[in-house]
Parts: C-alpha cells; structure tokens; sequence
C-alpha cells in the first residue's frame, strides 16, 4: 500500500523523504518503506527495457540532489592511488620495459604521457585483447615511471566520506545487483535446449542497466568500497538470493541457477553416474602414470576391447585423471557464496560480455575486491576452460579471459597468495590435462600395433585454433613469479603430472615418408603442431629456466632431470622402442628429450653441478640418442628431395624446426643433447651410427663401384655431405657447452648479418631470445645494442629517385668478416639453402675487395673454437677414433681418384675434421679400452687413435667387395647405375652373408646394445687375416637385405694402395692447384715466415694450412711431408679416369664458350641501351633531329623519320600511315596548390592551427574569372584567362613512337591477356612496348618535312609594322577544315582523350556550358598548363638553361600542333580580335548595345593567354618572325598593365609626385621607351575616373612607408614581366627548337629578352639594364596607351572598386610543397588517432590526412561514401583532379590514389634505426625523414608517380 503512494509521488521528494527517514535512530519504518517501493520498483518480471527502475535506482541514490551532482560529490571523496583504466582490444596503449617488473605492464596514454620516459626502452601498441593501466601500482612498475598525479598518491589526503552520503546506495544497489542476476538466469539456456538460444539478445536488453554499474565503478574509491561490500557480504546474498518463500517467479528462477550451476564441475554429473565415480585417492601417482599407460594395464586393456572408439578412451582417461588430483574439488559442482561469485559465473556462461568485463576489472582498484575476486576467478578456472572448449567464439573469448587474468595473475602476491590458498597450480596442470584429453589419438611411432603411448591429434580444433592459449598464457605468466615457480618445483607430484602432459607431444604429428606416389592431401597440421609444443611445452620450460641459475636451486634441476628420465623410460616403453627404429618415419616433436637437455645445460652451465650425477646408464643414452639423431638424418634427406612426394609441407617442418623462434627450443637441445651422448659413448660406435643413419655407409668404400640400397644415385653426394657437415657441427658448435651468453649473442647476430644486410628489427627477430622468450625483451637488452655497435656498421636509409627506397640497415664491420664469420652457424641457422650461398658470396665480395684473395672462389673459412666445458671435454674423442680416420682416408682417396658423388664440399667438411682434429687434442689414456674387439676391429688400418700420428700411417693393401662386372685390376667399365632395392627383408640374411670372411675373428659374444651396433659395424669395416690389406667393403645397411640374384654378384679384390693421409693431402693439392710439384720440399720454412697467409682462400689454403699444423705439431709428420714432397711424382691417374677426363674437358670447353656467348650478347645489349638512354635523355623535339648523317645536299628533301617500336621499321609520319609518340596524359593540380610564399604550410595537430586555401593560385584564378564574367562578356571572359591551374591535363611521354596501326592492334593482344596487369586497357592504358613506362594514349606526330623548319627560322629584316600587318593578314585567312584522313581521325581521338582526362567541371567554366568558347579555353589552356609545369619543373625559371633533367624528351612541338589543328575549326570574329586593339589605335566606337556587356579591357586580360590563342589559331607552321611579332606587341600590353598595378600601389602623393615629374619627359626623343614618361602617363590617364584609385584611400597603403626608388620602381616592373617572358621563351625553345641559354638569376630578364629578339644581343654592361628598352611601339605609345586604359575608365562606377582588383594581378607563385609535417610522428598520430569525423561525427577505424591540403578524411569509411565513392578516393578527385596523397595515421604509411588505380608508397616517418614501422607493429618512437619526404614531393610536382612506383592496383572507390 505504502509503495503505491510512493510510487505516485515525484521520484525526488520520495528520495529525500526516505533518506531522512532512515537517517533517524529509528530507521525501521524507513527501511521497511524503501523495501516496499524497491519490491515494486525492481520486479524482475518486468521487462528489462523497462527502464522506470533505472531512474528510480538513480533517484533514491542520488538522494534530493540530481544524479550528475552525486557522481561530482562521491568523485570528491575519491581516494583511489592507482590509475586502473580499463580498454579494449584496439586501444592505443604503451609499454615500458624500463618502468616495467612484470613484462605485461602496461599504461594508458595519458598517464604514458604525464610520466618522464625519456630515453626508456618503450613502445607504444594496440592491444589484442584488452588491459588495464598500471600507473600507480608498485607491484607491477618501478614508482619511477608513475605519472604525476598518481606519483604524488594525491588519493592518500582526501577526507572521509559522510556516513549519510552513501547510506541509499547501500540499501539500494543489492536488490538491483540480485536484480540483474535474476534476469540473468532468467534468459540463459543451455545450448542443447531445443530453445532459440540468444544469449545476445538477453544482453542487449540488460545494456543500460549493466552501464549503470559500470559508471557507479567511476566514481572513484568511496563507491567501490560500497560496491565490494554488497559484492562479498554473504549474509546479503543468502537473504536475497533465493527470493522469498511465496514468490513463484523467484523460485523458478532460482531453480533455473541451480541446473545451470550442476555441469559446472570439470567432470559432468553423468559422467560420475556412469563410472560409478572413482574414489579419489588423494596423492596417489598411479594416476599420473597411468596416463601414460605404464602403471595402467586396465587401459590398454579398454583399448583392445572398444578397438580406437575414441570417445570411451576419452572418457575413461578422464576418470583415471580425476582420481590423481590432490583436490577433488577442482571437479566438483561450484557453490556460490556471495554476489560477486554469482555475477562472475553467469559472465562465464555468457561468454564474457565485454560490459561485464570491463565492470568486473573496473574494480580492482580496490584491493579488499581484488583478493576476493582473484580468489573467485581461481574457483571458476576450470569452470571458464570447460565453456571455452565448447564456445563457438573462442577466439574472443579467449581475449576476454585474458584480458582479466593478466590483470590478476601478473602481480606476484596475489599469485602466490592464490597459489597457496587455492591450489592455482594444481588447477591450472588438471585443466590443461583435462583439456588435452579430449583430443588424444594412438601413437603411431615405432610399433604401431602395440603402442600404449597416446599423443595429441594435431588436426583437432582445440590445436588448430589454438583454443589452449589463454590457458597456457596464464601458466607461463604465473610460472614467471620466483616463488610460485619453486612451489612447482618442489611439488613431486605436480611435476609428475606435467611430465605425462609433456609427454601428449612427444613424437606427435609423426610423418611417414611416402614411397610410391604423391601424397594426395598435404596435411597442414604441422602449424598446429609447432605451435603447441613451443606454447605449451617449450615455454613453460624456459620460465622455469629463469629460477634455476644458481647453486641453491640444484635440487630442483635435480628433480626435474629425474623425472624426465623416468617419464622416457615409460615413454620407450609404451612405444616398443629397444634399439632399431622403425624406417621411414619422422617426429620433431621431442619435448621430453629437451626438457631434459635444457636442464642439463643449466645444471652445468650455472648451478656447478657434475655432468655425470645426471646421465643415465650408456643404454639409456644409446637410446636417448636416437630420435634426435633420426631428426637431423631426416634433415638432410628432405633436403635431398627423399621426401618429395610428401608434399611442401614436410620441407616447411625442416624450416620451422630451424627457424629463429623455434631454434633454440628444438634443434639446439637436440644438437646439444647428441653432443653429451657423442661426449660419453663409444666414439667409434657413435660414428658407425651417424652415417648409417645417413644411409650412406655403402659408399664408404674404395672400390670405384658400389650398391647402395637405400639411396639413389643422386640422393648419395647431398646424404654424405649432410653427414660430414653434421658430423662438423656437432664437433664445433659450443652453445650449450661453454660459451658465456654474450658470446652467444654475438655469434648469432654475426651469423645473421654474414647473410644479409640486416634492419634493426628483423635483427631483434632473428635472434633467439635466449632465456625467456615470454618477456619479447631480449636478455640485458642494452648489451644488444652496445654488441650490435661492435659487430655492425649502420648504413643510412637510401633513397634513389628510381623509386626502390632502403632501410637503415647494419652490416658487419671488416674484422668480422676478416676473424668472425662463422659458415658452420650460418649453415645452422638458415632456414633456406640460398642464405648459406648469399653469406659466401658477401664473403668472397668482401675478401676481393680487401684484395685477401683475388682468383678463384673462396672456401668457408675455418674458425678456431673456444675451449670446451670440462664436462664435455670426451666430445673430441669423436674426431680421434679409428672410424672416422678410415672413412677420411677413404673420401681423400677416392676424391683424388675423382670417383662418383665426391664434391668439393665433401672435401671441404673432410678436411675442416681433420683441423678440428688437430686443433682438439685427447690426453692419451689407454685404460678404458676393451682390447678384445678393438684391436680386431682396427688394429691393421691404424696403430692408435690419435688423428696427429694416423696422418702419417700409410696403408699398402684394401681388400674390397666389388661387382664382378667392374673388377678393380682392369679399370675400364663405367661404374654401373647403382640400382635400388625392390624387396627388404629385414635383417634375417644379413649375418649369413658375412660369415665367410668373420670366420678367423674371435667372435665377442657381447650382447649389450653396444657389442650390437659394433658387430654391424664390423660388418662394414672389412678385415682380413693378412696385416697388409684391408678394407671397407659395401654392405646395404644392416635393416635392409639384397636377395641373391639381384645383379651383379660381388667379389673380393686387393687394392694397391701405399698412401698415407698426408700423401693424399699433397696429391689433391697439386690436384687442386693442377700443377705437378705445387709444394716444394722446402715450402715448410717458407711457411713459417709468414703464418698468417692462411687464414682466408681456397682448398689449397687449407691443404697448406692442415699441412703446417700438422708439421708443427709433430717431428714425424714433418719429415714425412718432407719425404713426399721431395719424391716429386705425377698423380698416378688410372685409365678408368681417362674418358671421364676428357669429358670434364669438353664440358669445362663448352662451358668457356658459353660464357663468352654470353658476354658478347650482354655487350650488345648494354650498347643498345646505352643508346636508348642519350635519346631518351635529349631535350630537342623530334621533329628537329634531321637525318644529320645524310649529305648536306640530301638535307632540303629529306622527312623527319621515326622508329616504331612495335615493328621495328622506322620512316616518316604520313597521313595515312601516321606516327605517334607514346603519351600518358593526367589531369594535376599541381599548379593550383601554389601559394605566394616559399614556406609550405604546416600540418595542425591541435584545434587552433587551421589551414586556409583560399591563397592559392587555383582559387585566386576562380575569383578573378567570377569577377569578370559578373561584368563582362562571357566570350570575352573566356579568352582573357587560362584555366587548368586545377585539373588542367598534362602531357608526358617516354619519348618512343610507334605506328598508330601497331598501337591499335598491341592493344587488342593486351585486351586478350587474361594476366591481371597493374592498368586497365579498357580505358586505354598500356605500357611503352620497348621502356614499359605507364601511359594511356597516342599523340599522332605531324607529316612534314624538315624544309620547313629553314625557312621557318630565316631572320628576316623587315620592320615591325610590316610584320605586324602580315601577322593580321595570316588571322584573317579562314580556317581550312583538315581533308578527312587517318592523320585528322587520329587528331580528333585524341583530343577527345584530352578531355576525358579531367572531370567536366574543370573545364566548364563559361555561363552556358559546352558552347564553342568553353572548348576554345580548355584547349588553349592545356597548352599553358604543359608550360607552366615544365617552368615548375625547371625550378620556376629558366637560369639554368637547356641542360635540365626535368625537361626530358618534350612532346610539346607534337601538342601545339594537334591543339592548333583543332583551334583552327574557330575562327575569331575580327570585330573583336584583340590583334587590332594590341596593334592600332582605333576610332572610338559607338558604345555597344546596353543590354550586351562590355568586352574585358585590355589591361585586365591575360598575356600568355593571349600569346598562345594567336599561335594556335594562325596557320600552321608560324615563322619565327611572326612569332617574335607578337611576343613584341604583347609585351607592349603586359609592360604597360605593369604600370597600371605599380601605380596603383603608390600613395596618393607619390602618384602625383611621379606624374608631375614624367610629364617632363614626354617630349624627349626616346620617351616611349622611358618608364617614367609611361607611368606618368598611365597615372593621368586612369585618374580622369577618381573611383579607380580611391579604393585605396580607406586604408592608409601598407607601402607608402616606403618610398619608391627607381630601382625599386624597375625592378618590380621586371618582376612583373618575367612570368610572361619566360613562357613566351619556352614556347619559342619548343617550336623553333631554339636552345636556352642559362644566365645568373640576376640577369634573367635581359637573357630571356636578349633570347626572344626584344633587346639587341649586344652586350651593355656598363649601364644598368631597364625593361621599358624592349618596347617596340607600332603606333604612338601614349594613345595606344590612353585607348587601354580609357577601356578601364569607360566602366561604370559602380564597378571602380572591383575593377581595381583585376588591375593589381599579382603574376609570381612559388613552387607548389606539400605540407610541411611535425618531427615526430606521435604528434600527429596523438591528435588525429581519436579525431572525430567532421562528416559522421565519428571516430574512423582508418583515419587519413591528405598531405596537399591537410584534409582529415575517413578511408573506407562507409559513413562518408557519397555517390557510391569512398572519402578518400572522392577527396583525390576534388582536391588533386584524382590524384591524392594520403598519409594513414594508424599505419604511418602513405598511399597514393592516382585515378582508378593506388599504390602504398612507404612512409616518410622512420625509427631512430632508419627503419618503417607499417602499421605501428612495434610502436617505436617515429621520426621524419627529410629525404623520403623531398622525394615524395618530387614525384607528386613531376608527376612521376606512375612511371616510379610498380605495385598498383585497382581501388574500386573503395578507399
């Protein structure tokens, strides 16, 4: 009842009324009251979209004072130090890894930019998922980095807030949270309900309210301190969770949560039932085991039985799982205890809204709410991954968990509290496992059949879409915290159950090699594959890592070892692995065997523990060896193509396996790994398991032939050279086995920079993060710099006009290549071949260039190594065993003999061993020896082991196993094709067939692993009784068995041998240096002189220097080298070389000749060129390059000829067959955007500066036509202006002609070609057949003859006035229309190009449009654009002459007379030809009709115009003398319109003074030519009307401060002049091909009029030089010049004033600029990133900037679209007649719209590196690069942009 009062009073009153009530002692009838109306009001049957109880909610917590004010007094008592804002994904946030502890700190702008972070290492970045801002949380950052509001804590001083102030809200905002709850479960429906489930919907209609919470969090502290209390008190949440008794709804409703509430638990109510729910034992490790199925019997027994039904396995896994956690209630239903815990769980089964989010993270500035609510977020963990596995939007989801766990779990407290109060970890490795199981498959490893080890299905969605991450992310992110990570550490069985999780990887993704025909679906799973073992397995491991570097942490890394080794013990186990791996089958997924190397290392490396305490038995290690092994044999064969028919993608798992992310997690624990086992196995052994591995152990023989059943032919040289490299790398590489970290780095970044030239960032990228990948800092970051300067050069960015713009890119410095480059690195860590190839040939360039060696191609060079670890030192027994001496000594013997499949790389690896050999000595200790099988074994080949004493052992007789058809003693036959294997029995033959010669060996009988591989081995080394032969005899290897028939049988034979190693070595010297004695007896001694020689060269250098080693090292082989070299004997060649020589012969021949072929043809080709580029580069005009080289008699009748570059015949321009220059036209308006001062505006980056266009050259050109067509005739008006300063066409071309003909038919062979090419033939464009520069139409050359051109240009004598009635003669003639021909068709086609080159309102400028005048402008203003663009491009004058490079191969000669051709169809009607007004002073005619408007005055016309409308309109060809004609009868006009502006500047004083004192000069003799006389005489004229210079007495004139000299008064009048000389000067150089002369700019003006005949060439030096002396009057100048300006008086006086602005034009622009741009980029990118739209009011996502004009538009913006064409794309047709320049503000990049077509250009803005950051990847601090910039703004005056750029494409009005 109470209620319904309430409710019908005014929502305020109500407020207040409540509020005092229970601000009384007695408060109960006002709390009974407030919960009577909020029953009423907050009815969760209503519909949510009800929003009458939001305002309630509003108002009663408000209290009498409105909302707004509440939220500014509750804001007052804020007491909040930390900054807590909360973003989303896309927000522009920034780093500082200086600031930072956790590597996930992060701030917001405004903070960023209130801190001092000036020289931090920072970057500034879009976030993926979401954050929050740090700035004020010490937990995270160092207080140094704080901004100052949160560094002074001002929160800490604010008072106490009022107990009244918050009491409502207290009352209030529980019933409205339980609210929302209950809509909440009200709308939520499980997603197998035959319901329309939309979640969406429910949220959408919950948005207002949700808002509401999330701006109570934005009050600050004292809210959030309320908001934590109702959100943890769980009184409150019992009382109203449940609704009362006898609400129905609120039951329902409540019995809605309980079901949602019961699939909670990670194992599903059902799930229980059926398995009859296992009791839980705590503790227990079976469980962990029983995964792998070691300890599991029941397992593989359930296998068996459902037989792969992969959902049962599934299932039961997950109960033998549930029962090994320590806590069963990770899988248990959740209980909820409070608000907060509710609210959390529905925002999980929503699939976090983003509201949601943002609420619950805006929170945690309080800190009471952030240990609740972390505790909360653990509770729910597996709850959130359960829902994640099912969602359908994982990925965002994804970022949403994130998005708040990296708030939580970064702060090392919190993580360690939760850590220890809730079991995070044990939670986190449950979840992860349970995640895993659902996606398990049967191993197909090694047994198939039998295997009880499950891995990972690489091809499931969970890996695919890497559904894992978020989890695994917060699993590294908590490992990083120091004391979570030994928590884990000293938790046996949370390591137990992380080992069997490693374990799910181990040997997935298994490929089998394929053997018979392509595969037909090339999995890409290996993506997948890579992903997660270096997500899940590899960086957990290295966060790990981090806490074991020191002594007192050996126990861990202990453990750890321990574990590993049990957990591949079951591993083999499950597999059936005992000794022999199955063939033809690859992983590169060992995650175990790295765990367990990494840790090694580390025990090693940092905690001083003794190798030996953590390897296992040799058994164990002969095992562990294998698979890596298998891995780097596997290597090799993809790169030998043996696994071709598995597709690209195996080759793309042998990249990835390399590649720098993935290196130091993958191939460098397996290298190292391999190494510790080579370090304490049996040399010898290990050995013989490398090249059986390699598969190349059958063509270690002597014999000339041999069967090799396991390899192709082809496959051999690549296999064995894989091996011996190997076999190098293994033996030199010290990463893990003694080299400090800085020598680490610096190894790699040499190894990366011998490669290429590399930038800062792919530098940074290359390398692989050492310890700890998560952070993304490279360890002591610093020290990357301070390394980087002392291995590297920096080379500046280049910039070449061709377009190609370098980085800044740092090479290595000449010590480097000189003592550092390391080709074994480099081999390991290029992921392509050609990078290997790209590092020798930089090496050999750099070594010619030092002029180290000269001839021939270098050899890697050989690099001494850095002592090896203790631990490791049984590492270099590898080099000083037996075997790997006779499989030296045979690969010298049989290189020198030139057998099949040796290479020089072969030689090289051999003989890098036999240096390492000699550089790596073994202490000699004799004990450990089994002699039984060792001397039986070797004892005949060698005497002991030691490389140094072998060298000098010769060797007499091999007995070696041959085929029958190439016996060895005669020599003569061809070694058969080998021939492959069909069958393969595996092993049951192999031992028959070796018994006959085993027999006189005691047989060991030894049966370890060992005495195994050592008995095949034996197999392969051949013994005999007798001591004098031996031999290594082929044998397939021993898994593979040749049955008897297959060809040839083999036989024994004795070779003759009696060579040492060092007799081969000096034989393959003298091989190499193809000289017979190339070492002399006495070439030691001279040796020793110069030591040094030898550390770069060939094979030779290294002979030698193995030589000198070896001599020094040892008297015995001193002697024995001298003993060689002092026999001085041919090589004995056998015959079997003789016809393989001489083909080498022929083929070294053919090859010679092929060389010089080539040269020739390069020769040729470069002369053409040549000759191509002095033509292109040539500045006179086609038509004057007369036939030079006939007879000065032939001359006269010649025609000008030209070449078709289409079909190559080359004659005159006809009128049926005419020639065309190749043309791009494009409308610019270029010309436009000038301004009057050389200063190019600058860019706003605030909401002051603003830029105004009104002063540019194209708008001050529109007032001045609108002016006069207000006033005078249209016709008139359209002939005494130019158009085309915006939008005006410009012609260029390349200079090439073709056959008009040939073009056509060269365009239909494009049309057909269906090749996406980068322009659209459909609108004409093509590119020049012959240069391939861009262009779109044909300008047709005119036919004639060079005759013309002399008589054209005879001087003639006659006088001025005699020309001057020629000239009006010629424009009486009538215009002749062209006979019809293909000449004229052409013509007319391309001037209806012209036109369509710009948009009609650019040429439409006359009041009707379309109408003849209209046209008339257009063209002759093309005329003057193509002028006024080459005098840009010469720089705005002509000083420096012809010699410009911007003036490249004109087409203007071929323009004029096209335009002409078409001009001359309007005739002018000679009533009103300017000529007659220029020329005479005519009677004063009666004024026109009053209705017609008057024509323009004289001295408001436009000069040029005027000059190019008379040459375009007379009868083609002009001669010179008419032209000059004209060029003096204008300049008579524009000197005088010179005078009438200059007077109209002067004060009224100093007009009257300069009147006064020129009327005394009137009657001298030359008075029309002085300037005083004229100007005086123009003052009196125009002042007859006084409102012509009345306009100016308003305002005192800016300049009569001061005063006119003569010399100022001259030289304005030149400056006035100039324009109109110089582009009469131009036109006279195009038409009469007349040179330019270049002059001092000083002197331009009497140069240009010495040029065009005003002025006699003599020189005047003494007297200065004065304009009015060009003059040349035909009638008096005083009543020429009174007729002129009475033109200007007879206006009517209301037009005075305007007519006065049309008399002062001001003619000098300077050269058009682009804006000019901030220094750093953040100043623009700050300002304009969240500027808002002017057109839709929004922020764009891809804000851009046009760069000509400083307009902010929207690119692909669809609000902005207008007409279907995008903002950016509409903008470039306005603002720049389509072409726009538009700098991308979120991409620091610049694109280029040019037409239909755009490019992205680059960007102008570099990093302190030289470099781009496209998109702001990296977020570096950017800066301008004044040179980039230059050049952007040189290809957009010189309109290059097409010729320059190569990468275009069409846009679609898309941008």
């Amino acid at each position: 009842m109470m209620a319904a009062l309430l409710l019908r009073r005014d929502k305020k009153s109500t407020a207040a009324h409540l509020k005092s009530d229970l601000n009384r002692t007695d408060n109960s009838s006002g709390v009974r009251q407030l919960q009577e109306l909020l029953d009423s009001v907050l009815n969760p049957e209503k519909p949510p979209a009800d929003t009458e109880a939001l305002d309630w909610c509003k108002c009663l917590i408000a209290g009498e004072e409105g909302f707004e004010e509440f939220c500014k007094t509750v804001r007052s008592y804020d007491n909040a130090t930390l900054c807590g804002l909360v973003w989303t994904a896309n927000f522009v946030a920034y780093r500082c890894r200086t600031c930072g502890i956790s590597p996930c700190m992060s701030l917001c702008a405004e903070c960023f930019n209130n801190g001092d972070h000036t020289g931090h290492d920072f970057n500034m970045f879009r976030s993926q998922a979401g954050g929050a801002c740090d700035c004020g949380d010490s937990n995270v950052m160092r207080e140094t980095g704080f901004c100052r509001r949160h560094r002074l804590r001002t929160g800490e001083n604010v008072p106490s807030v009022p107990r009244d102030l918050l009491l409502m809200s207290e009352m209030v905002l529980p019933r409205f949270i339980i609210c929302i709850i209950q809509y909440l479960r009200d709308g939520y429906t499980e997603p197998d309900t035959s319901a329309e489930r939309d979640l969406q919907k429910v949220l959408q209609q919950l948005e207002p309210q949700i808002t509401f919470l999330e701006e109570l969090t934005k009050m600050g502290g004292a809210m959030r301190t309320v908001l934590t209390k109702i959100l943890t008190n769980q009184q409150t949440f019992k009382d109203l969770s449940m609704g009362q008794e006898e609400n129905v709804f609120a039951k329902k409703n409540y019995e809605n949560y309980l079901s949602a509430l019961k699939n909670s638990g990670l194992v599903s109510v059902e799930e229980k039932a059926q398995t009859g729910a296992a009791e839980p034992t705590r503790g227990s490790e079976t469980g962990a085991l029983g995964l792998l199925g070691a300890a599991a019997p029941s397992s593989s027994e359930s296998n068996k039985e459902e037989d792969q039904d992969g959902q049962s396995i599934g299932q039961r896994k997950r109960v033998k799982l549930s029962s090994s956690t320590k806590d069963p209630s990770i899988m248990d239903s959740l209980k909820h205890k409070c608000f907060l815990e509710e609210l959390l769980f529905w925002t999980i089964k929503y699939e976090f809204p983003q509201k949601m989010v943002t609420f619950l993270l805006n929170m945690l500035p309080d800190q009471d709410y952030k240990i609740t609510f972390t505790k909360t977020f653990v509770q729910h963990y597996a709850f959130i991954m359960k829902t994640l596995m099912k969602s359908q939007e994982s990925d965002t989801m994804s970022n949403r968990i994130v998005h708040i766990s990296v708030q939580l779990f970064s702060n090392e407290d919190l993580a360690r509290h939760v850590t220890e109060e809730c079991q995070l970890l044990d939670i986190m490795v449950t979840v992860l496992l349970y995640m895993m199981e659902s996606c398990l498959i049967k191993s197909e490893l090694q047994d198939e059949e039998n295997s009880r080890h499950v891995v990972v299905n690489c091809s499931e969605a969970l890996l695919k879409n890497n559904t894992y991450w978020p989890l695994v992310s917060d699993f590294i992110n908590i490992l990083s915290h120091q004391s979570v990570a030994k928590k884990f550490l000293e938790d046996h069985s949370l390591l137990m159950l992380w080992m069997s999780f490693v374990s799910f990887f181990q040997g997935m993704n298994l490929n089998k090699r394929e053997l018979s025909e392509h595969v037909e679906f090339e999995s890409q799973t290996y993506y997948a594959a890579f992903a997660a073992e270096l997500e899940a397995c590899a960086q957990p491991m290295w966060g790990l890592l981090t806490h074991c570097k020191v002594k007192e942490t050996q126990e861990y890394t202990k453990t750890v070892v321990r574990y590993c080794l049990e957990t591949l013990q079951i591993w083999f186990d499950a597999i059936g692995f005992v000794d022999e791996l199955a063939p033809n089958q690859v992983t590169f997924h060992l995650p175990l065997h790295r765990y367990y190397a990494m840790f090694l290392s580390k025990a090693v490396k940092c905690q001083g523990l003794d190798l030996e305490s953590l390897l296992p038995d040799q058994e164990m290690l002969m095992r562990i060896m294998v698979h890596p092994l298998q891995i780097q044999a596997s290597l090799s064969e993809i790169h030998s193509n043996m696994w071709v028919r598995n597709g690209l993608q195996i080759k793309g798992q042998a990249m990835t396996y390399v590649q720098s992310h993935f290196c130091n997690s993958m191939i460098d624990p397996d290298i190292f790994l391999l190494q510790v086992c080579a370090s304490r196995l049996d040399p010898d052994y290990f050995i013989s398991s490398v090249f059986e591995r390699f598969k190349v152990v059958d063509l270690l023989t002597m014999a000339s032939v041999h069967q090799n059943t396991a390899l192709d032919g082809e496959q051999e040289r690549p296999m064995l050279e894989g091996a011996l490299t190997f076999l190098v790398i293994l033996s030199s590489l010290r990463i893990h086995l003694g080299m400090a970290d800085d020598e680490i780095l610096r190894a790699e970044m040499v190894s990366q920079l011998c490669m290429n030239d590399r930038t800062h960032s792919s530098l940074l990228d290359l390398i692989p993060e050492n310890p700890n990948p998560k952070s993304g800092i490279v360890p002591g970051s610093c020290s990357f710099e301070e390394m980087l300067s002392a291995v590297a050069d920096f080379k500046a960015p280049v910039f070449e006009l061709g377009g190609s713009m370098q980085q800044g890119m740092y090479t290595p410095k000449a010590e480097v290549w000189e003592k550092e480059f390391d080709p074994i690195m480099v081999i390991l860590r290029t992921v392509y071949r050609r990078d290997v190839q790209s590092a020798m040939d930089r090496y050999s360039a750099f070594l010619k260039q030092s002029g180290m060696h000269t001839t021939g191609n270098p050899w890697p060079p050989y690099k001494e190594r850095t002592p090896l670890h203790p631990c490791y030192k049984g590492l270099d027994r590898l080099l000083h065993c037996k075997t790997l001496h006779i499989v030296i000594f045979t690969l010298l013997y049989k290189i020198w003999l030139d057998h099949s499949n040796m290479s020089e790389h072969v030689l090289c690896m051999v003989l890098y061993l036999i240096e390492l050999g000699l550089d790596n000595q073994v202490e000699e200790d004799k004990g450990d020896e089994e002699p039984c099988i060792e001397e039986h074994c070797h004892d005949s080949w060698f005497p002991g082991t030691n490389l140094l004493s072998n060298l000098h052992h010769v060797i007499n007789y091999v007995r070696v196993r041959v085929p029958e058809t190439a016996p060895e003693v005669k020599r003569e036959r061809e070694p058969p094709a080998s021939t492959s294997a069909e069958a393969s029995n595996f092993g049951q033959n192999s031992r028959r067939l070796t018994g006959n010669w085993r027999e006189n060996v005691r047989e060991a009988q030894v049966f370890s692993l060992v005495a195994e591989r050592r008995r095949k081995f034996q197999e392969i080394i051949n013994r005999s009784s007798t001591e004098a032969s031996q031999a290594v005899r082929p044998k397939s290897s021993s898994t593979r068995w040749v049955p008897p028939g297959t060809p040839p049988q083999l036989v024994t034979e004795i070779l003759e041998i009696h060579e040492s190693m060092l007799s081969l070595l000096i034989k393959l010297h003298q091989k190499l240096s193809a000289k017979q004695n190339s070492l002399s007896a006495t070439w030691l001694e001279d040796m020793d002189a110069n030591p040094n020689r030898h550390a770069h060269g060939d094979g030779i250098t290294a002979i030698e220097r193995i030589l000198t080693k070896a001599a020094t090292r040892s008297h015995q082989s001193k002697r024995s080298i001298q003993e060689i070299c002092g026999k001085v004997f041919p090589p004995v060649a056998p015959k079997k070389n003789s016809p393989t020589a001489k083909k080498t012969m022929d083929k070294e021949e053919r090859r010679q000749r092929a060389r010089e072929r080539q040269q020739k043809l390069l020769a040729e080709f470069a002369s053409r060129q040549k000759s191509f580029m002095e033509t292109a580069m040539d500045v006179e005009s086609p038509d004057t390059e007369a036939a030079m080289d006939l007879g000065a008699s032939e001359v006269k009748e010649s025609e000008v000829l030209y070449d078709c570059v289409i079909c190559g015949q080359s004659g005159p321009s006809t009128e049926d067959r005419p020639t065309g220059l190749v043309v791009l036209l494009q409308a610019s308006s270029v010309l436009g955007h000038r301004c009057k001062s050389d200063e190019a505006k600058k860019l706003p980056t605030t909401d002051e500066e603003r830029i105004y266009p009104v002063d540019t050259c194209g708008a001050a050109h529109d007032v001045r036509l609108a002016l006069m067509q207000s006033f005078f005739k249209d016709s008139s008006c359209l002939q005494s202006v130019s158009i085309g300063w915006d939008g005006g066409v410009y012609v260029q071309t390349c200079g090439h002609t073709l056959h008009i003909d040939c073009h056509k038919s060269y365009m239909e062979s494009l049309r057909n070609d269906q090749v996406m090419q980068g322009f659209s033939v459909d609108k004409g464009e093509f590119t020049c057949p012959l240069c391939r520069q861009f262009a779109n139409s044909v300008l047709p050359c005119r036919p004639g003859r060079s005759t013309e051109v002399v008589s054209w240009h005879m001087p003639s004598n006659k006088k001025t006035s005699v020309l001057v009635k020629e000239v009006e003669d010629l424009q009486e003639q009538l215009g002749f229309f062209p006979t019809e021909s293909n000449l004229s068709k052409e013509m007319e086609l391309v001037i209806k190009d012209i036109k369509n080159t710009t948009q009609r309102k650019y040429m439409d400028y006359g009041k009707n449009p379309g109408s003849p005048d209209n046209d008339f402008l257009f063209m002759y203003s093309v005329a003057r654009t193509n002028l006024e663009l080459e005098l840009v491009h010469r720089g705005g004058n002509l000083c420096s002459g012809g010699a410009s490079g911007a003036a490249k191969r004109s087409c203007l000669n071929q323009l004029f007379h096209v335009l002409a051709m078409h001009m001359r169809l309007y005739s002018i009607d000679s009533a009103y030809n300017p000529w007659t007004r220029l020329t005479q002073v005519a009677p004063s005619r009666d004024n026109c009709l009053d209705d017609e408007r008057p024509e323009v005055p004289m001295l408001f016309r436009d000069c040029p115009s005027l000059l190019i409308i008379f040459v375009l309109t007379m009868p083609q060809p002009l001669r010179k003398e008419h032209f000059i004609c004209l060029v003096r009868m204008l300049y008579n006009l524009q000197y005088t319109q010179a005078l009438a502006a200059l007077s109209a500047k002067f004060s009224l004083e100093e007009r009257q003074a300069w009147s006064t004192s020129g009327t005394l000069k009137k009657n001298a003799f030359n008075a029309e030519k002085s300037y005083e006389a004229l100007l005086s005489h123009v003052i009196t004229e125009l002042s007859k009307v006084k409102t012509v210079y009345d306009v100016n007495t308003d305002e005192p004139s800016m300049l009569s401060s001061s005063v006119w000299s003569p010399q100022s008064i001259e030289y304005s009048l030149q400056q006035f002049c100039l324009p109109y000389l110089r582009l009469s000067c131009l036109l006279q150089h195009h038409l009469y091909g007349d040179n330019l002369s270049g002059c001092p700019e000083e002197e331009e003006f009497s140069g240009l009029a010495g040029c065009l005949g005003l002025l006699d060439p003599a020189p005047q030096p003494s007297n200065p030089m004065y304009s009015a002396s060009c003059l040349d009057w035909t009638v008096s100048a005083f009543d020429l010049m009174s007729q002129w300006c009475s033109e200007v008086t007879g206006l009517a006086d209301t037009q005075a004033e305007k007519s006065m602005t049309l008399l002062v034009q001001d003619l000098q622009w300077a050269s058009p600029h682009l804006l000019h741009l901030p220094d750093n980029y953040n100043t623009i990118f700050q300002y304009y990133h969240k500027k808002a739209c002017t057109a839709c009011k929004k922020v764009p996502k891809d804000p851009a900037l046009c760069l000509v004009c400083g307009t902010f538009v929207c690119l692909k913006g669809l609000c902005c679209k207008q007409h279907g064409i995008c903002e950016c794309v509409w903008h470039s047709q306005h603002c720049g007649a389509a072409t726009g320049i538009f700098l991308l503000i979120n991409a620091s990049v610049i694109i280029i719209i040019r037409g239909h077509r755009f490019c992205l250009w680059g960007s102008v803005y570099l990093d302190a590196h030289g470099e781009e950051d496209r998109d702001l990847r990296r977020g570096k601090p950017l800066f301008l690069c004044v040179e980039r910039y230059r050049v952007l703004e040189q290809q957009w005056v010189s309109h290059t942009f097409d010729h320059i750029n190569k990468r275009w494409g069409p846009h679609y009005n898309g941008l």
